[in-house]
């Protein structure tokens, strides 16, 4: 790493705006920060090259945006807003500290796009790949989390945006979908949501499963994207499969009761579409095809193994 340690950080904390709700930030053994509420919820999640990004397939500032979106994501998921990160990398031997600047750049952009402020971290020499850790907080407002295994019988099933196909380009540049979060929980309330990094089966699963409760998908109502089209004239798979299983979509999969799922779907309140694409049942999970058949909906998609 042809970076030095103390440089870079100094560089970081002039770099890294503060507010009067940090107390002590960058540059002590721990920050101090003033949390908004009575809860915070924390999550934590890493980007390591060859596993979340090909080697040499993304700039270390799109790293930097990815590192930090998947947690925004996260936060946005239980229906909160992000607010304080700290963020820790393990940076490549060989890397210039151009390249390293970049990483935080790119950390930085997303944090100051979703008012977030960095208030420290950790920085390593790897002979290893690229490794960035970044842990986030986030404040409720005053509301309940929404929780996975919240869904009910009779559920609307709904997903933000489009999905499938994330590869070509939108795992490195998606847009973590906090204000829509937000926004479902200040005016709809779903009873369930989680946001869909694994997949869209795997996702729907993973809320089943805690919720204990089944699924009919409904494959025609499925918002497929452009990617996923394209991505299936290369791979000789369906978009449909594409849509099920590629993962890092990163949009909001909910549950609402039926009458303020229709209530929603006639507002259509945010700059990216929502769809009901299925309904809650009492167990087993299947996917209605278009010609009115049904197959087990199986949960395809990213799983981590040793």
């Amino acid at each position: 790493m042809n970076v030095k340690e103390f440089d870079l950080i100094r560089w970081i904390r002039r770099a890294a705006p503060a507010d009067a709700s940090v107390v002590v930030g960058i540059g002590d053994d721990a920050a101090l920060v003033r949390a908004h509420g009575p809860s915070t919820l924390v999550t934590t999640d890493m980007v390591i090259e060859g596993v979340h990004f090909a080697p040499g397939g993304a700039t270390p500032r799109e790293v930097g945006w990815k590192a930090m979106a998947r947690n925004v994501s996260d936060i946005a998921a239980m229906g909160g807003r992000s607010t304080f990160a700290v963020a820790a990398a393990a940076l490549p031997r060989g890397w210039s500290e151009a390249d390293a600047r970049e990483l935080v750049l790119g950390l930085l952009d997303c944090a100051n796009q979703f008012g977030i402020r960095l208030v420290g971290g950790d920085i390593a020499a790897t002979p290893g790949p690229l490794i960035v850790t970044v842990t986030l907080l986030g404040d409720l407002e005053g509301r309940p989390p929404i929780l996975r295994s919240g869904a009910r019988v009779g559920d609307a099933i709904l997903v933000t945006g489009s999905l499938g196909g994330s590869l070509l380009g939108k795992h490195l540049r998606f847009r973590p979908r906090q204000a829509e979060g937000l926004a479902l929980a200040e005016r709809y309330a779903p009873h369930a949501m989680i946001d869909i990094s694994d997949g869209l089966a795997r996702d729907l699963h993973n809320v089943l499963d805690a919720s204990r409760v089944g699924a009919r998908l409904w494959a025609a109502d499925i918002p497929l994207s452009d990617d996923a089209r394209r991505a299936a004239q290369a791979s000789g798979r369906s978009p449909l499969d594409h849509a099920l299983g590629d993962g890092e979509d990163y949009e909001l999969l909910f549950t609402l009761d039926p009458a303020t799922a229709g209530v929603l779907l006639a507002d259509q309140p945010f700059d990216v579409p929502v769809a009901q694409i299925g309904e809650v049942t009492p167990s087993g999970a299947l996917l209605i095809l278009p010609d009115g058949s049904e197959r087990p909906l199986e949960p395809s998609g990213w799983e981590h193994a040793t």
